[in-house]
């Protein structure tokens, strides 16, 4: 548990240190792609719909 906290702490650093250099419109650019992705996974699914769980949401 304490090795899994570690982690999710050191790659969100990262994370928020990756985005520090970025502009609005990157952002909002990488946000578009995800969507998508998003939509396309769902459709490849079809009838079985993805369930988050609430460690998923962030």
């Amino acid at each position: 548990m304490l090795l899994r906290l570690a982690y999710l702490t050191i790659t969100n650093a990262f994370a928020a240190l990756r985005l520090l250099p970025m502009s609005d419109r990157d952002k909002d650019a990488e946000i578009l792609v995800l969507r998508h992705q998003f939509m396309v996974l769902e459709r490849r699914l079809g009838e079985d719909r993805v369930k988050f769980a609430s460690e998923d949401r962030g």
